[in-house]
């Protein structure tokens, strides 16, 4: 298949999946669900307000386009915060539909003129933009009260239990951090270049902590002693009242999308902050892992002294190998896939829950900003932590094991959970 016909494809299964999350009435898309999200219908618009800029203007913000420079401006998002979005005069819903498909007819248009010998980097960026919004959308309408708008999601398979708990040695030595442009050709600029790094040994939990491990932290008193929290996130906790993960009801249940259901004990945790994920390593007498130490038990194959481009080797993701996508709207109980395993025997190490580490948001030596510079480089420094590994509301097309993503340790609308880490 060529680049073209994949990123045909993929812009084509990018804008279905966004049609079908924003396929309600007009009041549901112009309601904010909460100040952290913003209304559906700013990110409709805002899918086709970047398209637009980066295929059709080619970055230019001073290029006319198909928006007055007024309206534009109300779809930056370094100029308005989540909170103020639903105060803005924005598109309708029905004007942001018919934009995105002006927008989208006109890119496609172009993208057959493509060269041969192009892979169309900024093409894949503007994928990698929209089905990162897509997630964006399910967090807010995981947020949402009221009725349920989503079912509770397709089935998944059975888990292995027993594996919660259990870790995996990772030797010390030399692994290749990070991708290149010629083996990754659509990876973003914080993943690259790829060059060597020294890690120490280390152990990894086998698959992330689940629900029911995280229960008997709650119930030993870990969210009222302070032994466990670092400085700052005892004092968040204080702050906002912390005491079980987000959307955990006091009766034992949780609500989810909407819908009121028993806790899976065996699901992996999900909606805790950076702060708890702290808390808990340290009341399990363990520790959260760096992304280095992530990515190397996720893609390095020592036997080869290569890379794998995924966890299991360079099958393109499948059901059998992980909850990726979003149909499932939760992640799979630990051990589901087992022909997903890393090299080390590391599982679930791509879908079902982003993964908190301790590093900071840096770029690795000899970062060059892509055509879309504001993506990374404005959000170095100590500010955020690094999550890995996708979640199951991640699109396949775009996760790789050197994807990095990030966010304030105090967000816990994100689909995030927690791997350990031990020292060796």
């Amino acid at each position: 298949m060529s680049a073209r016909e994949t990123l045909a494809r993929e812009l084509t299964a990018a804008r279905a999946r966004t049609l079908r999350l924003v396929d309600l009435d007009d009041a549901e898309l112009v309601r904010q669900y909460h100040p952290l999200m913003s209304p559906l219908v700013w990110d409709l618009a805002h899918i086709g307000q970047q398209e637009e800029l980066w295929l059709l203007r080619d970055g230019d913000p001073d290029r006319p386009g198909l928006l007055a420079p007024e309206v534009e401006r109300l779809y930056d998002a370094f100029v308005h915060p989540r909170k103020v979005r639903g105060q803005l005069p924005l598109l309708s819903p029905t004007e942001a539909r018919a934009f995105c498909r002006t927008v989208r007819d006109r890119v496609l248009d172009r993208l057959d003129r493509l060269p041969d010998d192009d892979p169309g980097f900024t093409y894949a960026m503007v994928v990698s933009h929209e089905q990162q919004h897509d997630e964006t959308m399910l967090q807010a309408l995981n947020l949402r009260e009221g009725p349920p708008l989503l079912d509770r999601g397709a089935p998944l398979p059975p888990g292995r239990p027993e594996l919660a708990g259990q870790s995996v040695l990772i030797p010390g030595g030399e692994f290749v951090l990070g991708v290149d442009a010629a083996d990754e050709p659509y990876s973003l600029d914080n993943e690259r270049p790829a060059h060597v790094v020294d890690v120490p040994a280390f152990r990894i939990g086998r698959v992330p902590v689940t629900n029911a491990e995280w229960q008997r932290f709650i119930d030993d008193g870990g969210y009222d002693n302070p032994r466990w929290w670092s400085e700052p996130g005892w004092a968040h906790r204080q702050e906002a009242g912390l005491c079980r993960p987000m959307f955990w009801n006091p009766d034992g249940t949780r609500t989810r999308f909407g819908h009121v259901e028993q806790i899976p004990p065996d699901e992996p945790v999900q909606h805790v902050t950076y702060y708890e994920a702290e808390a808990y390593a340290a009341w399990a007498g363990a520790r959260l892992p760096t992304e280095l130490e992530w990515e190397k038990a996720c893609a390095w194959d020592p036997e080869t002294g290569a890379r794998r481009r995924y966890p299991w080797g360079s099958a393109d993701p499948s059901p059998a190998l992980a909850n990726l996508g979003g149909d499932a709207l939760r992640p799979a109980p630990v051990g589901a896939y087992p022909a997903g395993a890393s090299a080390y025997g590391v599982e679930q190490m791509l879908g079902d829950v982003w993964e908190w580490t301790t590093s900071p948001l840096r770029p690795w030596p000899g970062f060059t900003p892509m055509i879309y510079e504001r993506y990374s480089q404005p959000f170095f420094g100590d500010d955020y932590k690094v999550l890995r590994g996708g979640s199951w509301a991640v699109a396949p097309s775009i996760l790789r094991p050197s994807f990095r993503n990030w966010d304030f340790p105090i967000r816990r609308q994100i689909f995030a959970g927690v791997r350990l880490a031990w020292d060796v």
